[in-house]
């Protein structure tokens, strides 16, 4: 279900990327000072909800934001909330809580005439708090001389927190006079967090699933609008 997603969204950016540059090609004359424009723009991951949408095991929304500070440097945060039933072997649980993540993004991409466009790297710190509720379980007998049975725990295990840091890679593409459609993916690696005992951590919110030596991965798709709040010579 995710790749199919993740497909269709980056088939849309590929479109608004080629109808940006197609529909912005001509070179404004050298007498007509260009400007850009700065200021704060808000939006939405719109995979959580289409995910959700399909999947009632997962909840959840994100807000994103971000605000030029310079030419190539923007100051950013995302804040969500996020619910996921999880069914793995021998095991069901479920996650809930909400997160903040901030940090800032340089942008690489090289705009021409009015383009305003964005391929960007960042960094981000992220911090979520949580709660874990261990629905049921199955014990791991070696061999088969024991029948396997379920037990039902319901056991809740409330204020945990996460730390945590990214590296973010992504693009932004305006597809309309101040409305831009974007993509990214994260690399993650957990600082710190508390666990239930006996009961590691497998998804965070903010985090999402934890593989491996604390490290995990995630991906967005947003839709988000440009407050222009003032503009600078290019």
């Amino acid at each position: 279900m995710k790749q199919n997603i993740s497909r269709f969204c980056i088939s849309i950016l590929f479109f608004a990327v080629s109808f940006s540059a197609t529909a912005q090609e001509e070179t404004p004359k050298d007498s007509v000072k260009l400007k850009d424009k700065y200021g704060l723009r808000l939006g939405v991951d719109i995979s959580k909800p289409i995910i959700s949408a399909f999947n009632n095991k997962i909840k959840g929304f994100e807000i994103v934001g971000d605000f030029r500070i310079k030419k190539n440097i923007y100051a950013a945060v995302e804040i969500g909330f996020y619910e996921r039933d999880t069914e793995e072997d021998y095991i069901n649980f479920n996650s809930k809580g909400s997160y903040l993540k901030i940090g800032g993004n340089i942008n690489l991409y090289q705009n021409w005439g009015k383009m305003s466009n964005e391929i960007y790297t960042g960094i981000r710190y992220g911090f979520s708090t949580f709660s874990q509720t261990l629905n049921s379980y199955s014990p791991n007998f070696d061999g088969t001389y024991f029948d396997e049975h379920t037990v039902s725990s319901n056991l809740a295990f409330d204020n945990l927190t996460a730390h945590w840091a990214e590296l973010v890679v992504g693009l932004k593409v305006e597809v309309l006079n101040n409305l831009y459609l974007g993509s990214s993916v994260s690399l993650k690696k957990i600082i710190s967090q508390e666990q239930p005992e006996n009961f590691k951590n497998l998804y965070i919110p903010g985090f999402e699933r934890v593989y491996l030596n604390d490290t995990g991965f995630s991906f967005n798709y947003t839709v988000s609008y440009l407050i222009p709040i003032y503009k600078k010579n290019k």
